[in-house]
């Protein structure tokens, strides 16, 4: 069997705050022995429960990293009873992009794992989290957002699973984490997806949707920076109760939650996130972009409910998600 070639600068189960790389050789123009130098930290107390917590999976969302870069300066080992594993930047030449998927082999990392230790630059760090992190871990917790594409609502979610308690575990460390929303979220496509690793190894898994639009805001940094905290309270690695507040409960029951544009051409939204959506209402139109004189194409919502996320640049083309509605609980 190869062996991953991720080599970590610092010690993974010693006592203490250590701060280093996943150093993952990569050979290429400008560097012939060179590197990929992913950043993390390991800060451990003693014997107790280990999270992993992750942002950067795309590279262009960045809630998770602002607030993971703080916690890595912030939290003491004198703070917690066990271990978390903070990797700001999971897919690292992608987050140095700016980009969703990694400029070395356009490799989108939430559609890479479990990933091969003998596969791209991608894949390889997938296999390394597959295989060496998660297996030591209780609770993962991986920021999202919309990048420069899409916007959210901000919200944590958890997925429906066949394990039930596995499911009820997820839930609760959703709520906990205290989004103004939180969400029973329905994947397109989970093929490959980071996610789809966490729960197959039986680990509780919570991922966000906190904004988008290739940034981040005060509102959406501080709900990200309150969340994460409030998880590692929840799962009892760090002491006292978790920081609550209201959170609307929402489900997305099937593929009628999704628009999907067929058409290219400018965007016109016609509801903003967070209001509510009637089935057969209008939320975008489309016009052309070649041509006046031509009126847009409507699209309507396939159920009633509230605007959850939307499409963010000024164009769009053929086949890209125009809107997405969940229903309130």
């Amino acid at each position: 069997m190869t062996a991953n070639p991720i080599v970590p600068t610092i010690p993974l189960d010693e006592d203490g705050e250590h701060h280093g790389f996943l150093k993952l050789p990569y050979s290429r123009d400008d560097s012939a022995w060179g590197s990929v130098m992913i950043p993390i930290t390991v800060i451990r107390n003693g014997v107790g429960p280990t999270a992993l917590l992750t942002g950067g999976n795309h590279g262009d969302e960045y809630e998770g990293p602002i607030a993971l870069m703080e916690l890595a300066i912030d939290l003491k080992a004198s703070d917690i009873e066990g271990r978390v594993i903070i990797v700001p930047a999971l897919n690292y030449p992608a987050f140095r992009a700016g980009t969703r998927t990694s400029p070395i082999d356009r490799g989108n990392m939430n559609r890479s794992f479990p990933g091969s230790p003998s596969g791209t630059v991608t894949e390889k760090i997938a296999d390394y989290i597959s295989t060496v992190l998660l297996p030591e871990t209780s609770v993962v917790l991986d920021f999202h957002s919309g990048g420069k594409t899409l916007d959210f609502i901000p919200f944590a979610s958890a997925h429906v699973l066949e394990n039930k308690d596995q499911q009820a575990a997820c839930v609760a460390a959703v709520e906990a984490f205290n989004a103004p929303y939180s969400m029973m979220l329905l994947e397109i496509d989970n093929v490959g997806m980071y996610d789809t690793t966490v729960e197959e190894q039986g680990k509780i898994f919570v991922t966000t949707e906190l904004g988008g639009g290739g940034t981040s805001t005060a509102r959406s940094n501080a709900i990200a920076k309150k969340g994460v905290r409030n998880v590692l309270k929840h799962v009892g690695i760090m002491t006292g109760e978790p920081e609550m507040g209201p959170s609307r409960q929402l489900d997305m029951p099937d593929g009628d939650c999704f628009v999907f544009c067929q058409d290219d051409g400018m965007f016109e939204a016609m509801k903003d996130l967070g209001e509510d959506v009637d089935k057969g209402e209008v939320v975008a139109r489309v016009w052309p972009a070649d041509r006046t004189g031509r009126a847009p194409i409507e699209y309507r919502a396939g159920r009633s409910g509230i605007l959850v996320s939307r499409h963010f640049p000024g164009l769009i083309k053929s086949g890209d998600c125009l809107a997405v509605v969940g229903v309130e609980v």
